[in-house]
């Protein structure tokens, strides 16, 4: 199992410390969480998109490229891309210029995104907002797959032998399709025979299932073996010695963010039952000591069977020192036992010999 991390580099101000974290010193903080994670052996690294004052990155493909200049080994990707609002092909082109930059370690999470300030900041129809990512991922898809590009559609303009550059070092550039938990989006990557990224960030990962299981019937549907396709499982958690210590850690900006987030939206603010529900044995957070944090991982591989685990230690304005070493506990501690666990579980016990 691929092991990583993901955060939307978030800014503002620590009302427990009193100090205001800016999008510039949050870049820096960041570039040297991926540095860090690159060191301690993680597999990726992932960015997310948002066009909000309280978030640093508008455009994950420049930092993942700074990124890219002071790593060997991660894999570099967006968490996730808001394709409805972009041009497809220069998501593209930026894509593949990391690509380039990295020597071939750059992927995209394309999605619909949690937040849609982008549609009307970039003058685009809300009203056209399903329609609109079917046909960039399909425009994303054939500028993947062809240097030359012929499409027509109902929102852009046709493209007629359109030359698409730069290339990439890898053959094909992986996409993913970020889905947060509706059956069409599942069903949309099984038929596309895309990988599938899932964010698990409430209620209990065991009622996922079958979404998981519709994503393979319909990629085996489609003519696509479901065994060559890979899922990732995106959570919410954090790991320190102690749960005690990662619940001190964690909670206080995760019930601080995620409450401000509800009120945009008329819902109840978090409160500690509900996180506690949250990381109980059989909850989607997956936060507490190393040995925890492993627990809940390979519980979920039991359920799911996936090939890839990114966890968001980063929330709100938590301090950086304590986001890096939550990144180096992971990578060190966690990381090798989870890959080693999983390893074990997928080699055949040998047969027992004939009497």
């Amino acid at each position: 199992m691929e092991l990583g991390i993901y955060t939307f580099a978030d800014t503002g101000r620590d009302r427990r410390t009193g100090i205001t974290i800016g999008s510039a010193e949050r870049l820096r903080n960041l570039l040297e969480e991926i540095e860090l994670a690159d060191q301690v052996g993680l597999d990726v690294f992932g960015i997310g998109e948002h066009h909000r004052h309280d978030y640093a990155v508008s455009n994950p493909a420049i930092v993942l490229a700074a990124a890219a200049a002071r790593t060997r080994n991660i894999r570099l990707t967006s968490a996730v891309t808001v394709l409805g609002s972009a041009d497809p092909i220069r998501t593209f082109q930026e894509f593949s210029t990391l690509d380039l930059i990295s020597n071939g370690r750059a992927e995209i999470m394309a999605g619909r995104g949690a937040f849609v300030e982008s549609f009307p900041l970039f003058g685009i129809d809300m009203n056209n907002y399903e329609k609109l990512f079917d046909e960039k991922l399909e425009i994303l898809l054939k500028a993947r797959a062809n240097e030359h590009v012929t499409w027509s559609g109902q929102h852009r303009l046709p493209l007629k032998e359109a030359g698409v550059y730069p290339r990439p070092v890898q053959g094909q550039l992986p996409v993913w399709i970020g889905v947060g938990g509706t059956p069409e989006s599942a069903v949309r990557a099984g038929v596309l025979g895309l990988p599938m990224a899932l964010a698990i960030i409430g209620g209990q990962p065991k009622r996922f299932a079958p979404l998981v299981q519709l994503y393979r019937d319909s990629a085996r549907q489609a003519g696509h073996d479901p065994a060559t396709l890979k899922i990732a499982i995106t959570s919410h958690g954090f790991v320190a010695k102690t749960m005690e210590a990662a619940i001190e850690d964690y909670y206080p900006y995760y019930a601080e963010l995620l409450s401000e987030r509800f009120r945009e939206r008329g819902w109840p603010p978090v409160t500690r039952a509900s996180f506690d529900q949250l990381r109980a044995k059989d909850g989607a957070m997956v936060i507490g000591s190393p040995q925890q944090v492993i627990d809940k991982i390979l519980l979920e591989y039991e359920i799911f069977n996936h090939d890839r685990f990114l966890l968001q230690p980063g929330m709100g304005t938590m301090p950086h020192a304590s986001v890096m070493e939550a990144i180096e506990t992971f990578g060190a501690r966690v990381a090798p036992v989870v890959r080693q666990s999983v390893l074990k579980r997928s080699v055949p016990a040998p047969m027992a010999a004939s009497v």
